[in-house]
């Protein structure tokens, strides 16, 4: 039995992974498509209709609203060039290569955006299943199909939220940084080689990769969370899982420092112990209460409001008071040894101060902060943005509240 736990839970598990979930959503809005075209048009294989369709078909609503459009322009424009070629000249080598290059140019005037090759695209697709002229306007119709199946198969059907993956994809990366640093502080004890600081500083180098796809992950996300009418706080959700992965982001960037700061000092002291015993065990503390404030940090800003993220947030404060008072600790034990021994210097108060801003990146009150000032920010645009929307919503609230004193 618990062989076939381990194969069933991976399976479960990918089965939610935005890439499957897309995959099955683009087959069914595809084959809806074209079984609408074969009702609707008289070709008997309508396939620009599900070629609309997987185009049009995002991994998100506000995706799929905000692309659509720019989609459909391009599919239609290259259906139309692809008519008037087949109308033309018909398929021949040198007639490809003007109609991808006449889709390319007419492309940058349609204001399809990114999307300018999808013309070229839909101009050779369309060329090449057809030549005949009487059935041009019915590949109009069966793209026109295909983009509202697409865009009613979103809305109908909402994708899913995908707050989940880009929340499991900060926590790992906040067990990486944990690992680091515990590796950190477990080696900085005795005597260091250079090639072990040196590894550790790649470990810490290889972060930047990682940030990368946690931001990939997030702004799919952030995407999933708009115009969604599954979520009612969808802003808060987006500013706390942002707000959360910047602080991690400048805590990665110090920690790279931190590591490039003790390679240093392994290349001067490479015949003795990095730091004297006492001093060695209280940096390793101080990377210890480290590793657990950014394992509670992530907990806090992926886990919604409830006992959970209390104690989160709970544990998150003790490490935080722990680690202030380890590096006091070992600050006052670094500067008893810098005036014994007054060499590189100053290394140790670099190492110091980078532990200072990791911990000022995860404090407990200045995120507090941090969320309300976002929260501010993103209002404020968003009235500017909408000012008319904005004024409904402002007559809205005080027809409500005169209602309620009339009633009072």
């Amino acid at each position: 039995m618990p062989a076939l736990s381990d194969p069933l839970t991976t399976l479960v598990r990918r089965g939610r992974e935005p890439a499957v979930v897309q995959t099955v959503r683009s087959t069914l809005a595809a084959v809806i498509s074209y079984v609408v075209a074969l009702w609707l048009s008289r070709e008997p294989a309508p396939l620009t209709a599900p070629l609309t369709a997987l185009l049009v078909v995002q991994v998100t609503l506000y995706a799929t609203l905000t692309t659509g459009i720019r989609r459909v322009n391009s599919v239609v424009a290259g259906v139309l060039i692809a008519i008037g070629f087949s109308v033309l000249v018909g398929l021949t080598w040198w007639s490809l290569g003007l109609i991808i290059l006449a889709s390319l140019v007419i492309g940058r005037f349609v204001r399809v955006g990114e999307f300018v090759p999808e013309v070229a695209i839909s101009a050779m697709l369309v060329l090449g299943v057809t030549r005949v002229a009487e059935t041009s306007w019915d590949r109009v119709l069966e793209t026109l199909i295909g983009a509202v199946v697409g865009m009613l198969f979103n809305v109908l059907f909402v994708p899913p939220v995908w707050v989940q993956p880009a929340g499991e994809a900060i926590e790992d990366l906040a067990g990486r940084m944990r690992r680091l640093l515990q590796d950190i502080g477990g080696e900085i004890s005795g005597h260091t080689s250079v090639a072990q600081a040196a590894a550790r500083l790649h470990e810490a180098r290889k972060l930047d990769h990682d940030i990368v796809e946690v931001d990939a992950a997030l702004r799919q996300a952030e995407d999933s969370l708009r115009l969604n009418p599954r979520v009612r706080e969808g802003l808060l959700f987006r500013v706390v899982l942002r707000t959360g992965l910047d602080a991690l982001e400048i805590s990665a960037v110090v920690l790279r420092v931190t590591a490039r700061t003790l390679t240093d000092l392994a290349k001067e002291r490479t015949d003795e112990p990095l730091f004297p015993q006492d001093v060695a065990a209280a940096l390793e503390e101080v990377f210890d209460r480290l590793a657990r404030a950014v394992e509670s940090f992530a907990v806090v800003i992926t886990t919604q409001v409830t006992a959970n993220a209390q104690d989160a947030e709970a544990r998150l404060g003790q490490a935080l008071t722990a680690g202030r008072a380890a590096r006091d600790r070992a600050a006052d034990l670094l500067l008893d040894k810098v005036l014994e021994h007054p060499r590189q210097w100053q290394l140790h108060g670099a190492l110091l101060t980078e532990v200072d801003r990791i911990l000022d990146e995860l404090d407990v009150e200045k995120r507090s902060q941090r969320l309300v000032e976002e929260l501010d920010r993103r209002s404020q645009e968003q009235r500017e943005r909408h000012p008319v929307l904005e004024s409904l919503k402002r007559r809205l609230r005080s027809s409500r509240s005169g209602r309620r004193s009339t009633l009072g």
